[in-house]
């Protein structure tokens, strides 16, 4: 059994990793970045090292600073989580060259699932169905074109060395092709460290299912549960459910023996995901994550399998635990999942809510569950993904798993940041979502969020005082952390003198997600970083039309004029850094 584990991740899943060693009586080793510098998971573990940087490239995408804190730690196993380094094999045979194990799969079945298009050419060979799409990487715009000409609009393009909606856009004519292929290059790489990219027909009404599987080194793989993950923004999910409901006679025990057929041509072990897309009574193997998913809770509540602590086993060379037959005969009831993430969902727009937390209530009760990477007083930064925490509920049929998630969420309370938790109460209390009548596309282009009002900020308390935190100094010595718990009264608000610079408020945001009013100030309504303008000084624009592309929190928005004229002035250029409220173009 591994000793000590270094988890090279940050967040919820960070936390996850770490309760689930300690549990088998692993020490942890935490790395962290600047800005996390004093985040829950760090505070969990019982070391943690120093990475430097603020961005995910300058910390949690910085090779040599990982591999140094494994050194310094003494760590014989490496937890990736999700994201970052997770489905990246070069990093996977980097640890094992050190003697490390990797708590993920062999870097030779993550060559070829971890690469989306070569993983498709596995599923074909495992005898699984592929939704069309091209089996190369796309080198060209024109080479998307070609294929919108042939295979006809929409069509998809998508992060080869990605998942989670994350570089993926949807074109609708051939018009829209560069610009989509050059956003998602750009977001691919933010979250990747790679930009490369392939191309697939978009189908029209689809629902999201996949297959969560376990192997081991033995040769043995097992599927866990299927799960429904079609309640989505953007492309990323908000609510996923195990099992998948509604499917038709045989899918769920079709989809899961092709799941581990194709796990089983590329030689596979640990934990895996394959996703499929299943329509109008047929599913069409989609892509395949070689890591941990972010929704697994659902198949371990209608399961009882910790699937961490199994990860743990068989990177520790140890059999999986139980049979097929074993864990066909666990399951039982339904659960549902409710990611909860710093976004305002106002309107339908689920702008990102980067922040302070000033006050976090978890729900409790009967077959509930709540997974978070923060707590009260912790930042949620423009620099990184916007999860807060999964609400998981667990109930003995599907229509109590619905009441019970809506009465979870009712008592739960985030306050300082906006979350997407109004939103995800209108997908459970919608008749579509109990019926199982949804798609992919039902929360864009269905379901009603008009009536979402933006959420502001929680105000300071009357005396002035800033919200409650624990106070503590922190040292390094040679890169490693120690913490010096203060407790200390709360500092007062401390009142600027006349004439001293005074921090501009933030203004509120548009509904549109730019402007303001129908001024000719078009205005940032979040932090983050200006990646692209898209108009120039003296051009006319309309309103509604995109003046910049703004990155926060790892996606891209556009922010839009909300009055027509002829731009005066861009205040900004791209690559610079805004915070909300900042004017970046004025218009006459």
């Amino acid at each position: 059994m591994l000793q000590k584990i270094l988890i090279a991740n940050r967040g919820e899943i960070a936390v996850r990793v770490i309760r689930a060693a300690k549990e088998l009586g692993i020490k942890t080793v935490a790395v962290y970045s600047e800005l996390d510098r004093n985040a829950l998971h760090v505070r969990l573990a019982d070391e943690a090292y120093a990475l430097g940087g603020m961005t995910a490239a300058e910390s949690y995408l910085n090779t040599e600073a990982i591999l140094d804190a494994i050194r310094q730690s003494g760590a014989d196993g490496v937890h990736p989580g999700y994201g970052f380094f997770s489905e990246n094999p070069d990093f996977a045979r980097q640890i094992a060259a050190m003697g490390v194990a990797f708590i993920g799969p062999p870097p030779e079945a993550m060559d070829e699932m971890s690469d989306k298009v070569s993983s498709r050419k596995a599923a074909l060979r495992g005898g699984a169905p592929i939704v069309p799409g091209t089996t190369e990487f796309a080198k060209s715009a024109d080479e998307i074109k070609e294929f919108g000409a042939s295979a006809g609009y929409p069509i998809a393009i998508k992060a080869a060395f990605g998942g989670g909606g994350r570089g993926m856009k949807v074109i609708k004519s051939e018009a829209d092709v560069q610009e989509a292929m050059d956003s998602a290059k750009r977001e691919a790489k933010a979250f990747f460290g790679r930009d490369e990219i392939y191309v697939e027909k978009y189908l029209t009404w689809p629902r999201h299912v996949e297959v969560q599987l376990v192997g081991d080194q033995q040769g043995n793989v097992v599927w866990i549960s299927t799960r429904d993950c079609s309640a989505q923004r953007r492309h990323q999910k908000l609510i996923e459910e195990a099992p998948a409901p509604a499917l038709g006679e045989g899918i769920e025990t079709a989809m899961g023996e092709a799941a581990v057929k194709a796990a089983k041509a590329v030689g596979y072990y640990n934990a895996g995901t394959v996703e499929f897309i299943y329509q109008d009574g047929e599913f069409f193997f989609l892509e395949m994550n070689t890591r941990l998913q972010v929704e697994h809770p659902v198949s371990e509540m209608i399961t009882g399998i910790d699937l961490v602590e199994w990860q743990i086993l068989v990177a520790s060379g140890e059999p999986l635990p139980m049979t097929q037959a074993d864990v066909d005969a666990s399951r039982h009831g339904a659960a549902i999942e409710i990611r909860i993430n710093a976004e305002n969902p106002a309107g339908g727009k689920f702008l990102p809510s980067p922040g302070t937390i000033t006050a976090l209530k978890a729900p409790d009760g009967f077959g509930t569950r709540f997974d978070a990477g923060y707590e009260a007083g912790d930042e949620i930064s423009q620099y990184y993904d916007n999860l807060i925490g999964k609400l998981i509920v667990w109930g003995k049929d599907r229509p109590t798993a619905i009441a019970r998630a809506i009465r979870a969420l009712e008592e739960t309370v985030v306050e300082g940041v906006a979350t997407t938790i109004p939103a995800d109460l209108a997908i459970l209390r919608h008749p579509d979502f109990a019926a199982v009548t949804h798609s992919t596309k039902w929360v864009e282009e269905t379901l009603d969020l008009s009536g979402i009002d933006a959420v502001k900020p929680s105000p300071q308390s009357a005396d002035g005082q800033a919200p409650l935190v624990q106070r503590q100094t922190t040292v390094e010595v040679n890169g490693k952390r120690f913490d010096v718990k203060l407790w200390v009264p709360d500092a007062p608000v401390v009142a600027v003198a006349a004439g001293a610079a005074a921090k501009k408020a933030p203004r509120a945001a548009a509904s549109s997600g730019g402007g303001g009013l129908g001024s000719g100030d078009v205005i940032v309504p979040m932090q983050g970083t200006i990646v692209k303008i898209l108009v120039e000084v003296g051009q006319s624009v309309e309103v509604g039309q995109a003046v910049v592309v703004l990155e926060a929190m790892k996606m891209e928005n556009q922010i839009q004029a909300e009055k027509a004229g002829k731009v005066k002035e861009i205040k900004v250029a791209a690559g610079a850094t805004v915070g909300a409220g900042d004017v970046v173009a004025v218009i006459e």
